[in-house]
């Protein structure tokens, strides 16, 4: 065991972040390889040239309250990249009007009617506001769908015109099926600690109106100049991983000795599938493939990924001429709510967000599609999702320039949705899988679909494989004996 093999199946940012942090703790002598089905490393990070310039068409940023991604792009060599967005605001489009984003909410909720007054109707921010006077019934520790407890005690206006496409943007999901517990930690954390109402309880995570000391906010999000591609990049290097590519895991078991990984799609035939012998293994996969490949090993543990949903999406990245910047809103963006009868949930004018994305001959802007039960929006090609979406873009801003570059970008099946219970789904899920040596889990069905807590998770992983490890290696005397399964 002087120069262990670990598998890392799964090649998005959580795989290479366990893979990169395995060969810092493992050194050079590991064996780490990554095995990836599709034919690509980076899985939701993917920066193309769009007319000349970087654009991300997966995720574009990350939070920097949460410290994980932006200080492994310091410890990556790559903190001269960084960069954050342009002092230019978001929009939101709800009843029929584009608006400013209201900035201070959690996900769309308020500390007060008054902080999102501009958005609803003079019913709806009463409605609102009386929410406080409506008795709360809630025991610490429960869970409620967001969508159905703010319509229960607040009304409709506020989930449709601002909660909603929030939510929607993060996780792809509605809000009527969210849960409070795992997408708004902090407000159900409010309310166990004794707020008598939702909107007390955000009010009570929220930040200070004035920021302390005045002057300029601190920012909220980074990315990297280049795209976020870079960050794929710099992982592999510095991991010295072995990846291969467009091979699919299709089963896994349990050895005396440690893990041994079928690999190979079942599309290709019956024929016999390559082995791979593994020390260990982390598994940094979309909730149906854990199903499945736990299914034998750890039944308890498949059944538990087999109660997280995903859904699916697609980025349509659009090179406009310059000229459409006359017509297009002081805005970084706008979010769509879902009753718009549009295509989209989104529009990023990333040439307006983001300095770099900035082009002397054209303007960058890219929308999202999809949302979890939306399966026909994405039913479309390539060419009906591209036109579906100049549509759009016309009706919003009026602009019908016709784009001199465009690229769509489909994301299938890999983000989770948190439903109500979703805490408890991925407790039973890590209970099974740390009864069995040699196994961890990374990845976005755990504790947050961003990157810095993909990154978190894989790092946490990496240092369960390596302890396992590092104990198999010390002398029997000084672990114990052998670790069990």
């Amino acid at each position: 065991m002087s120069s262990p093999r670990v598998a890392v199946v799964g090649g998005g940012i959580s795989g290479l972040a366990a893979a990169y942090r395995l060969r810092t703790l493992l050194g050079p002598a590991a064996e780490i390889v990554l095995i990836e089905g599709s034919r690509r490393l980076g899985g939701a990070l993917r920066t193309v040239e769009l007319g000349g310039v970087a654009l991300d068409v997966g995720a574009e940023a990350f939070l920097l309250r949460r410290l994980e991604a932006h200080a492994l792009v310091e410890e990556l060599g790559l903190g001269g990249q960084l960069t954050h967005p342009t002092p230019v605001a978001p929009t939101v489009r709800a009843g029929g009007r584009t608006l400013p984003l209201p900035t201070r909410t959690v996900l769309g909720l308020p500390g007060a009617a008054a902080d999102v007054a501009g958005l609803l109707s003079a019913q709806g921010v009463a409605r609102l506001a009386a929410e406080p006077t409506v008795p709360l019934r809630w025991d610490p520790g429960q869970d409620a769908a967001v969508g159905m407890l703010l319509r229960e005690r607040a009304g409709d206006e506020l989930v449709d015109r601002l909660v909603d496409p929030l939510l929607g943007g993060v996780y792809a999901g509605r809000a009527d099926a969210l849960g409070l517990r795992a997408t708004l930690p902090a407000v159900a954390a409010a309310l166990d600690q004794g707020a008598g109402s939702l909107l007390a309880a955000a009010d009570a995570v929220l930040p200070s109106r004035q920021p302390a000391g005045g002057g300029r906010p601190t920012p909220v999000f980074g990315t990297l100049r280049g795209g976020l591609s870079v960050l794929v990049d710099a992982l592999v290097a510095a991991g010295a991983v072995h990846p291969r590519l467009g091979l699919p895991v299709r089963a896994l078991a349990r050895t005396p000795h440690g893990w041994r990984l079928e690999l190979g799609s079942h599309r290709l035939g019956p024929g016999r599938p390559e082995r791979l012998d593994a020390d260990a293994v982390v598994l940094a996969v979309p909730a149906p493939a854990l199903r499945r490949l736990l299914a034998d090993p750890l039944p308890g543990a498949s059944a538990a990924a087999g109660r997280v949903e995903v859904a699916s999406c697609a980025v349509v990245g659009l090179a406009l001429p310059l000229s459409a910047a006359q017509a297009l809103p002081a805005a970084s963006g706008v979010l769509v709510a879902s009753s718009e009868s549009l295509s989209v949930k989104a529009f990023t004018f990333s040439g307006r967000k983001w300095a770099h994305a900035r082009s002397e001959q054209m303007l960058l802007v890219r929308a999202s599609l999809g949302r979890h039960g939306e399966a026909r929006v994405l039913h479309r090609d390539d060419a009906e999702l591209l036109e579906a979406v100049r549509a759009d873009l016309a009706a919003l801003t009026g602009i019908t320039a016709r784009p001199v570059d465009s690229v769509v970008a489909r994301w299938g099946g890999g983000l989770p949705q948190y439903a109500p219970g979703h805490l408890d789904a991925v407790a039973a899920l890590e209970r099974h899988v740390a009864a069995s040596a040699g196994l961890a889990l990374a990845g976005a069905i755990l504790h947050g679909v961003g990157l810095p807590a993909c990154i978190a998770t894989a790092d946490a992983a990496a240092r369960r494989i390596a302890g396992y490890l590092t104990g198999l290696n010390a002398p029997a005397a000084a672990r114990g004996g052998t670790m069990g399964s």
